[in-house]
């Protein structure tokens, strides 16, 4: 069984659908079950083509007291030798064989109601069921997958389970984000305005969400500080752009009420959600991705960006380190001034050999992580479990 309710989001959604759509090609053998939300049945059935995969619907959300109480029900009816969480969200009842995916830490170490639209005393709540929830996870799960060795050391830091219990598979890169033919091609579809604009001008790049441990709002500082406070850059940095990638949520719009209070609503484009080809052509035609968080499981966008041939500016925090290796430029998350020169020194330097030398190194880096090792990998981890 796989739990797939969150097939259709982004992050771990990514995960789910590449882990599904390797599994049909290297596995003859098993038969699996699929749970899926009703909203993605159709989705879910139209990429499935082999019969060995059967779509469950079932309409119970994660983070939910129905999680806990109604899901082990629906997933006992499927008589599994094995179930995959592929989320922290794990039915404290279920009592059968499971693996479960951990892909990060990160309420542990901020655990603010920052990153929550509950009113503060329902949120802090909250946290102590996940924290309830994830730890029985880590406690009774036959094997815990995560995605990075940074991850890995805090899992076992944090719930003292036995580091061979937890296993690390990387995740990959979609060969829809590295088709070569879409450099410079024009956006199609309804895009119309602004967005298309972009790619006559120079641009920074972030893709992702807008919570509050990705540190966007440093970012948007920094940002601020390279337009206006370098006198190199007086009059060529004023077209320079930000272009924001991520579906528009509570802390989207909150992020655009700060880009107007510090006036930077001409030079910052929030572009919503993209399609992979989309994607594509943002990551080839940028000056340079820009990953600032505070912490992250892995750092997907930072591959996707390397495998595009584009470079890589990047907080200096573990998981980061671990994916990117020396093709990334590296700077203190909590330092706006370290994080703007970051950016000034990419946009305005002469020394262009040592930018094509990182650029190089991050696409052949790139090539080392593959969704198809990652499925091979996970399988090795199901057999392991139940002697498949």
């Amino acid at each position: 069984g796989i739990d797939a309710r969150l097939w259709n989001e982004s992050g771990v959604g990514r995960y789910i659908r590449n882990l599904v759509e390797q599994l049909q090609a290297l596995d003859r053998k098993n038969e699996y079950a699929l749970f899926v939300l009703p909203k993605d049945y159709d989705n879910v059935k139209f990429q499935i083509s082999n019969f060995k995969f059967q779509i469950v619907q079932t309409d119970i959300r994660w983070h939910r007291t129905e999680e806990q109480l109604k899901f082990p029900q629906i997933i006992n009816k499927e008589s599994l030798d094995l179930m995959h969480f592929t989320y922290s969200s794990v039915p404290i009842f279920y009592n059968k064989p499971f693996v479960v995916t951990i892909h990060d830490l990160i309420p542990y170490h901020f655990p603010t109601g920052e990153a929550s639209t509950l009113p503060l005393p329902l949120y802090k709540l909250k946290l102590l069921g996940y924290k309830f929830v994830i730890q029985q996870a880590a406690k009774k799960a036959t094997k815990i997958i995560t995605v990075s060795n940074a991850t890995k050391e805090d899992i076992v830091d944090r719930f003292g389970v036995s580091p061979q219990k937890v296993l690390v598979t990387y995740e990959g890169v979609n060969y829809k984000i590295t088709n070569s033919t879409l450099r410079l091609a024009p956006l199609s579809g309804a895009r119309s305005g602004q967005e298309y604009k972009i790619f006559n001008t120079n641009y920074f790049l972030y893709v992702g969400n807008a919570y509050p441990h990705k540190n966007l709002e440093r970012m948007l500082m920094a940002f601020a500080k390279l337009k206006t406070q370098n006198s190199k850059l007086k009059t060529t940095a004023q077209s320079l752009k930000l272009v924001l990638v991520g579906k528009e949520d509570y802390f989207y719009k909150r992020l655009k009420e700060k880009v107007l209070r510090i006036g930077l609503e001409d030079s910052v484009i929030f572009f919503g959600e993209v399609t992979d080809e989309e994607l594509a052509k943002l990551y080839k035609n940028a000056q340079a991705l820009i990953m600032p968080s505070l912490m992250e499981g892995f750092g997907l966008p930072a591959l996707e960006a390397m495998a595009n041939r584009c470079l890589v500016l990047s907080s200096d925090i573990p998981s980061f380190k671990e994916i990117c290796g020396d093709a990334a430029i590296y700077f203190d998350p909590y330092d706006i001034t370290d994080m703007a020169k970051k950016m000034i020194d990419t946009y305005h330097s002469n020394d262009s050999n040592h930018y094509s030398d990182k650029i190089k190194k991050g696409f052949n880096r790139a090539k080392m992580f593959s969704w198809e090792k990652m499925a091979k990998e996970t399988l090795k981890i199901y057999g392991s479990c139940i002697n498949l």
